[in-house]
């Protein structure tokens, strides 16, 4: 959506609730004359948050679309999420009593989707979810997934034979500036769904024992690495003479 038809959509919302500019600057705090730019399409006069604001202070959600290159984007975030989704599986096939199917699409009571890692531990009948994120965009949007898959999963399970005693989930986030701002932007809503950290994960997959719920960042670094910014502490383990790295390895 260009900023032209953007403009005129927030014009035809603002008209459809009988609301004057006055009245939607007024719910949002900005001047009328904020509203007339941006109804206009004079949206790089605007913040991105203030446009946001506007938008969904008219009922609207705003989606952001980027273009490049025609479809080597979407090549281009694929190769990333199979970079990643390679490494995970790596890490925790080296871990003793996993065993995992990859990409497992489902369709449940209607209810349609793929699970990125479906993953059993045999031996504490232990089934863990795992969604991997190269990109966080939408907070609810991650949480009501997450939720929908673990509310399907032991159905989706019992396909291959695996009855489940509990469920587990685990949410990897790629290691990245953006993807940190927006989790600490969240961070007392991510704490509440997502108690268990990065610290915590590796000791768990060799032991699973109570089911757990985790978000963690994954480093793009050849070295696996699981971090947590929701945690406050983070052991720092030394590989040498004035040289420290964060890491973390299901074998260790």
């Amino acid at each position: 959506m260009d900023a032209y038809r953007l403009g005129r959509v927030c014009r035809a919302l603002r008209i459809k609730k009988h609301w004057r500019q006055v009245d939607l600057a007024a719910r949002v705090g900005v001047s009328a004359t904020t509203v007339s730019r941006l109804e206009r399409g004079h949206v790089r006069e605007l913040g991105v948050g203030m446009v946001l604001d506007l938008v969904q202070a008219l009922g609207g959600r705003l989606d952001y679309v980027v273009r490049w290159q025609g479809g080597q984007l979407d090549r281009l975030l694929n190769a990333r999420h199979s970079a990643m989704h390679e490494s995970v599986a790596r890490a925790l096939l080296a871990t003793p009593g996993w065993v995992l199917v990859p990409e497992v699409s489902f369709s449940v009571y209607g209810e349609r989707g793929v699970i990125d890692i479906l993953a059993w531990h045999a031996q504490s009948r232990m089934l863990l979810v795992i969604e991997l994120k190269t990109e966080i965009v939408d907070i609810n949007e991650l949480m009501g997934t997450i939720d929908r898959k673990r509310r399907l999963a032991p159905v989706i399970a019992r396909e291959r034979g695996w009855v489940p005693a509990s469920v587990s989930v685990w949410v990897v986030v790629a290691d990245g500036s953006t993807n940190r701002r927006r989790v600490r932007a969240h961070r007392t809503t991510l704490r509440a769904a997502f108690p268990t950290d990065g610290r915590t994960i590796a000791g768990w997959l060799r032991r699973p024992a109570a089911p757990v719920a985790c978000l963690s960042f994954w480093s793009d670094s050849p070295v696996t690495r699981v971090k947590s910014d929701l945690a406050t502490v983070r052991r720092v383990r030394r590989r040498g003479p004035g040289v420290a790295e964060r890491e973390w390895h299901p074998n260790r």
